[in-house]
């Protein structure tokens, strides 16, 4: 008798664990419009922004650009044949993101060959506001490890008067609005054919 007690006790605590069990990894969020920060395994938006594997405060709000959340560009000192025509500044306002990227490639004057360095690489970070111009001045996130402090200080002018010579850009309402305040990652890469220069 006891031991069916104790077979029907079991049973029940079973029943009863699973469900608590359940409610521990399937948390329901009862504000659904609050901010709720995305974990780096989310696959879709979360509301009412969406995070990417390395913000770390607020997220930026959701807009559906094909290019991915973080508007990540490359431009190439060189580029190649089949490149060359992303490297040709739209003689109309710019009214997408190709547009923008577009316009931000034909800026591209790299150091001279003398100050150069052969696969130098060079990242920045920064923003637009409606006018077309920067919120801030860019934001050095990478620089190829080893070289002089020099030649990134070669590097960090020359984009920033690259940019400079280009700005503002003209935007279309439409895509000032959207883009405005939208932090924007340039990678630039010499791949140029130079000597050993800028060591």
């Amino acid at each position: 008798m006891l031991q069916r007690i104790a077979i029907c006790l079991a049973a029940v605590a079973l029943v009863c664990a699973v469900p608590a069990q359940a409610r521990q990894f399937h948390h329901i969020n009862p504000i659904p419009f609050s901010h709720n920060p995305c974990s780096v395994l989310d696959r879709g938006p979360c509301t009412p922004s969406y995070c990417g594997v390395f913000n770390h405060g607020p997220c930026i709000p959701d807009i559906d650009y094909p290019y991915g959340e973080n508007l990540q560009l490359t431009v190439q000192s060189s580029p190649s044949k089949k490149e060359a025509p992303k490297y040709r500044k739209p003689d109309h306002e710019l009214n997408t993101i190709g547009d923008l990227f577009a316009a931000l490639r034909a800026c591209w004057s790299p150091p001279s060959a003398a100050k150069a360095r052969r696969d130098m690489q060079m990242a920045v970070r920064f923003s637009f506001k409606t006018s077309g111009e920067l919120i801030g001045p860019p934001r050095l996130t990478y620089a190829t490890a080893g070289v002089p402090v020099s030649t990134r200080d070669t590097y960090l002018k020359a984009i920033n008067a690259s940019l400079d010579d280009c700005l503002p850009l003209q935007f279309t309402k439409g895509l000032a609005g959207a883009l405005a305040g939208r932090p924007i990652s340039i990678r630039y890469v010499d791949n140029r054919e130079l000597g050993t220069s800028g060591k």
